[in-house]
């Protein structure tokens, strides 16, 4: 267990970063798809400090109630408190929480996890808001109390606006979903919010070429005409969805598990597509490139979607880690192309990117 700590140890030698910690996680029958998801959002830099100053600030009482932040919140600050800088965390009472929490992840079947990510990150999103209103109406009813202005006397049914969480800070971004008329020319927009961008893949591609299909115009003719609301009546229009505001956090979700209709069944796609270790995103509404750089990637091994494991590689201090469960090993930078795909259908070789984690250069700058 202390092996691969020292050994890790070993590798690094005086290059180990101050400070830093890496610890394998242990797995706990099935829980691969866990422990990938959580060592990327741990070297989610701006996000593990967020939470380190959510547990410091409300360090609860022993007889509060726990809840996924909190188990999540003492996670990381256990991690980030070791003595030791290498070694093995259990993250027990986090998978107990999350298990008691939401039944699909309860059995030992194999997991997704990409859905677990969506479902953590939501479920945060909902404590905060949940803690942040419980907040207010206290302040609301002690006037006296009122701390830096928090309580903003909205009058009986005016809308408020929706809370902006820390969580929301850095991974959400807003998609703008642009509809044009093909006879009167007038454009409908709708935006929506997003935590992730799940991308179709296809063989020998790119993240780029995958965005820009993301982005492309489709015409909505037939039976999927639009309804246009100038001419109150359905008529043809082209359609596309471009990023509107990209997150500081930029999330891509490789849809390598496609239902196949003749097989009634679903089937990884082992597709190579090339995920660039800096990228820039075109398909905005500004027309202006952002810039990310790749820093985690959650990849899963195995050759079907309900058998497998999950693992991940991230970027910390300029040096890339590869985390299985409880192991922890150097790697060198080039070794991050492995995990592409397979240019052909039938390879050896089934560890594929999954869930890749960008973060803005423009962010990590200021």
């Amino acid at each position: 267990m202390g092996a691969t700590g020292s050994k890790l140890e070993k590798a690094l030698g005086d290059q180990f970063p101050e400070g830093e910690r890496y610890f394998g996680l242990e797995n706990f029958g099935n829980t691969c798809y866990c422990n990938s998801v959580l060592q990327a959002l741990y070297f989610c830099v701006p996000f593990r400090e967020q939470l380190l100053e959510y547990y410091t600030n409300n360090k609860s009482p022993p007889e509060a109630e726990e809840n996924l932040l909190t188990c999540l919140a003492e996670l990381f600050s256990q991690i980030s408190s070791q003595k030791k800088k290498t070694g093995v965390i259990a993250p027990r009472r986090f998978v107990q929480r999350v298990r008691k929490q939401n039944e699909l992840f309860r059995g030992y079947m194999h997991q997704d996890a990409h859905e677990f990510l969506n479902f953590l990150l939501n479920e945060l999103v909902d404590i905060l808001e949940k803690e942040s209103h419980a907040a207010k109406s206290l302040a609301a009813s002690s006037p006296e109390k009122v701390s830096n202005g928090t309580c903003n006397g909205h009058a009986n049914g005016v809308k408020k606006e929706p809370l902006v969480t820390w969580v929301h800070k850095n991974f959400q971004g807003i998609l703008t979903n642009e509809t044009r008329c093909l006879r009167c020319e007038t454009v409908t927009a709708r935006d929506e919010t997003f935590f992730d961008l799940s991308l179709d893949i296809e063989q020998n591609s790119s993240i780029t070429s995958c965005l820009k299909n993301f982005s492309s115009t489709e015409t909505l003719n037939a039976e999927d005409k639009f309804f246009c609301d100038k001419c109150c009546s359905l008529q043809e229009a082209q359609k596309r969805m471009k990023i509107k505001k990209p997150p500081h956090i930029l999330v891509i979700h490789l849809k390598r598990f496609k239902y196949m209709e003749q097989l009634g069944r679903y089937k990884k796609l082992s597709y190579r597509v090339v995920f660039p270790l800096e990228l820039k995103l075109s398909n905005t509404t500004e027309n202006t490139d952002s810039e990310y750089s790749l820093f985690a990637v959650v990849v899963h091994v195995g050759s079907g979607p309900n058998h497998g494991h999950y693992v991940s590689l991230v970027k910390s201090h300029n040096h890339w880690l590869f985390f299985d469960d409880e192991n922890a090993e150097i790697i060198d930078e080039s070794a991050v192309q492995t995990f592409f795909g397979s240019a052909q259908e039938y390879s050896s070789n089934t560890d594929h990117g999954y869930i890749l984690f960008y973060e803005s250069l423009a962010a990590s700058k200021s």
